[in-house]
């Protein structure tokens, strides 16, 4: 992770670093696997962690995330934004950068205009840090809707969707002061019936009428995670609970960085399960892999930067770990992604594994928007 990364993330708590993560097993730090959302929204009182400059009735920063989420999109009190986010929260997307707490009530407002009934399930919320240095929460979550006004994708179809999004947050004294947002729009654009290309090129027109601050933040990752060195062999520890980060930076290089491939044998259990961008659901060994191929034939010199990392053990024995990661390389393959058009791409994604109590990942949920990717294919972005 770069400098200018570090910065912006807090500094790692017990729970993001390479130690036990057993610390969590004590603590009756809400859990959404499998509770429903009457209980969430109503916790026993009682602080089950510090929660330093935290309104009083939120016990837990899953709980605070779950509420809020639930009050600002369920109830439509879109206005607690404003006492949610800081004024000048970063909100970072495939599509852009946006600043503060106003920009996030437009957002929402837009959304909402065009998907009136959305409902959001919270599906996990991985956590890590505290309330000193700040929490980071990584909030997986499924949404339906149905498209009755007009989007950002076209005029309203009236057809109903189903999407996923992963929302990575540092979050400090009550209020969410930096915000990664990865949304699965071409699935969205799919769903509805509608061309993601067209609505591609279409979009990437508007960009390049936008001033070259708009692009900077994109050209500038793109640079950051290009200027790695050759690749060299990077040891998976043997016990993900002990070591959670070391083991997900140093699978994702060994797959990614170093085109390991068949590695995926060793670190995923045989009927893994794998939920990706644009409605993909993949099983096992071999649909893995190919996926993993799929994206490098179309990018391949790309390179991967981890750049975030926190994890949860559960009550169950196994272990979450989410992951935050930045992919950049030139689009010289075909396939994924379309004729290749020699343009600079950069993909930002979250994912969420779920290791068995054999420490291998039998469950993946991974986000980013390849509608953004498409966007950069033509010319925008």
């Amino acid at each position: 992770m770069n400098q200018d990364n570090r910065s912006r993330t807090p500094k790692p708590s017990m729970s993001d670093t390479d130690h036990s993560i057993e610390q969590h097993k004590p603590l009756a730090v809400t859990t959404t696997r499998h509770t429903d959302i009457s209980t969430l929204l109503q916790p026993v009182p009682g602080r089950r962690q510090a929660m330093a400059g935290f309104d009083r009735e939120f016990v837990d920063i899953v709980d605070y995330i779950i509420r809020i989420t639930h009050r600002i999109w369920e109830e439509k009190n879109v206005g607690l934004i404003y006492d949610y986010y800081s004024h000048n929260c970063p909100i970072h997307t495939l599509a852009g950068q946006s600043f503060g707490a106003e920009a996030a009530v437009q957002g929402t407002l837009k959304a909402l205009g065009a998907f009136p009934d959305r409902t959001l399930y919270g599906d996990a919320v991985i956590w890590g840090g505290d309330d000193k240095q700040g929490f980071y929460s990584s909030h997986l979550i499924t949404s339906t809707a149905t498209n009755t006004g007009d989007s950002e994708f076209g005029p309203a179809t009236g057809k109903k969707i189903t999407f996923n999004t992963i929302a990575d947050c540092v979050v400090k004294a009550n209020r969410i002061v930096e915000e990664w947002l990865l949304r699965d729009n071409l699935s969205i654009a799919l769903q509805l019936g509608l061309n993601p290309h067209a609505i591609a090129q279409r979009q990437a027109a508007a960009d390049r009428e936008l001033s070259e601050p708009f692009h900077d933040w994109r050209l500038g990752e793109i640079d950051r995670v290009r200027a790695q060195t050759a690749p060299g062999k990077l040891p998976i520890p043997d016990n993900p609970v002990r070591e959670p980060e070391a083991f997900a930076r140093a699978v994702m290089h060994e797959i990614w960085n170093r085109r390991m491939f068949g590695k995926v044998r060793d670190i995923y259990a045989a009927n893994a399960v794998f939920q990706g961008p644009s409605g993909r659901r993949l099983y096992g060994h071999g649909e893995i892999i190919g996926n993993a191929i799929a994206l490098m034939a179309a990018l391949p010199d790309a390179r991967i930067s981890v750049d975030h990392v926190c994890a949860v053990a559960t009550d169950t024995g196994e272990i979450d770990i989410a992951l935050r990661w930045t992919l950049a390389g030139n689009h010289e393959g075909g396939g994924l992604y379309g004729a290749p058009s020699g343009r600079r791409i950069m993909l930002l994604a979250a994912s969420h594994w779920r290791l068995n109590e054999g420490g291998k990942i039998c469950a993946e949920s991974t986000i980013y928007d390849e509608l953004a990717v498409l966007r950069q294919v033509y010319g925008g972005g």
